[in-house]
């Protein structure tokens, strides 16, 4: 069976909703997966047609259906299923503007993909762009789609995860100031981080995964000439969890660090 897959539009003003109509434009996306949009059907089919008109009529408007639950979905190419949440009034809807109602609206679309895949009623969820600006004026005061899974699923540790072909990236620090992230470079975070990348990489399917990770200041601080968090909090998080059977190796340059990521020496 499919699994199915719970999307949401994004912030409404933005990019997301002519995404989406344009990512179940292609038939395989029905072959591997049972798609279900969380958003506004209205906004959904004026950026279907803007895609179609922009693309030439190459992308044609689909069928919508508007669903209560996710089971009641057809899933078949050529019919986009919506969970309607008519969080938006068309009339005063601003495309390409920031606003509370877009955040608003954003923000709703993804507290319900996380309750229903709570819930088990789908098996997965994928998110479109928010803004970040939106989503505080409509007092929603998360830094981004990582803060807010974090709180509605009740995580504790967590970490963003980059993914591009064979390379994985995982962040001590997220969506804060430069002058923060460096702040935040302790090494009870950086193991926590080197942890969870571990964890997270068996559970990608990679039995044994070595992690490389990056040092802070030029050169890796040059042993304690352009600054000591190399030494006073990276290099002790990457010992103790060498200590855990974890492979780690570190700090290194970060410039160094990716390109070894890069042709898979990590």
């Amino acid at each position: 069976m499919r699994p199915i897959i719970g999307i949401t539009m994004g912030d409404p003003a933005g990019i997301g909703p002519e995404i989406t109509i344009k990512a179940l434009a292609h038939p395989e996306v029905y072959e591997r997966c049972r798609p279900l949009v969380v958003g506004d059907l209205s906004v959904l089919k004026q950026a279907a047609e803007t895609v179609e008109k922009v693309s030439g009529g190459k992308i044609p408007v689909p069928e919508f259906r508007e669903i209560c639950e996710p089971a009641q979905g057809e899933y078949r190419y050529g019919t986009v299923d919506v969970l309607n949440e008519k969080l938006v009034d068309m009339e005063h809807l601003e495309i390409g503007k920031v606003s509370a109602t877009g955040g608003n609206a954003a923000f709703g679309y993804v507290e319900k993909v996380i309750r229903l895949a709570m819930e088990g009623k789908v098996d997965a969820t994928v998110t479109n762009p928010l803004n970040k600006e939106a989503l505080n004026l409509a007092g929603h005061h998360f830094a981004g789609h990582t803060e807010i899974y974090a709180h509605f699923t009740g995580t504790k540790q967590y970490t963003m995860m980059l993914v591009h072909q064979n390379l994985r990236v995982v962040h001590v620090s997220t969506h804060v100031s430069l002058r923060e992230a460096c702040d935040l470079v302790k090494k009870e975070r950086v193991l926590e981080v080197i942890r969870i990348a571990d964890r997270a990489c068996r559970d990608m399917g990679i039995e044994a995964p070595k992690i490389g990770v990056a040092g802070l200041n030029p050169h890796c601080g040059e042993n304690g000439l352009f600054g000591r968090e190399e030494l006073d909090e990276i290099a002790p998080a990457v010992r103790q969890a060498v200590e855990e059977r974890i492979r780690a190796e570190g700090p290194g340059p970060p410039d160094t660090v990716f390109y070894k990521a890069r042709v898979g020496m990590y």
